[in-house]
């Protein structure tokens, strides 16, 4: 006897992959408009304009991860309005959408400082011209995602109160509750 379901199963919510990593565009662009040793419009400070100050280094690494952090953010308010069957699979493909959006992201940025920036003689140090120095700032999107939508899951737990058993973040009750 071969029975097939009616019910159709929902395919893998794909734009949670894809709005994520198309976002590193202008998340890149963003940050070589606001970075030192970019077109620094966040200090219009002439002694950061250039790479060859070391102290530019840092804060151009830190305003990534800034702008990084806030996507992550945004990514996910977005992901806890979801609910439903397909809460899990949107959160895990949003983690990948923010890790394939951050290295967009750096590549953009790197892009527009060769396309747009001066020249530069980064034979002393790469990091003269405008980069990433530490990589491990690319991790801080998918990160803040996954921070926020357990911050926000708890939040509106706790907002319901106990006993209420209103859906949460995936959707429905606890297991064997």
């Amino acid at each position: 006897m071969d029975e097939q379901i009616g019910s159709r199963s929902p395919g893998l919510p794909w734009k949670w992959l894809m709005w994520p990593a198309a976002a590193g565009v202008p998340v890149g662009l963003f940050w070589w408009l606001l970075a030192p040793g970019g077109l620094n419009l966040v200090t219009r400070n002439p002694a950061l304009a250039v790479g060859t100050n070391p102290e530019v280094w840092l804060p151009r690494d830190l305003t990534l991860g800034g702008l990084l952090v806030f996507a992550g953010c945004l990514v996910a308010v977005f992901l806890t309005d979801k609910g439903g069957r397909a809460a899990q699979p949107a959160f895990l493909l949003s983690l990948a959408g923010g890790l394939a959006g951050a290295l967009i992201a750096w590549q953009v940025g790197v892009a527009a400082g060769m396309l747009w920036g001066g020249p530069v003689d980064a034979s002393l140090n790469p990091s003269v011209a405008f980069s990433l120095r530490s990589l491990s700032v690319l991790l801080l999107w998918p990160a803040a995602t996954a921070v926020s939508v357990f911050a926000l899951s708890l939040l509106n737990l706790l907002r319901q109160g106990p006993g209420s058993g209103g859906p949460t973040f995936a959707g429905g009750a606890a297991p064997g509750a």
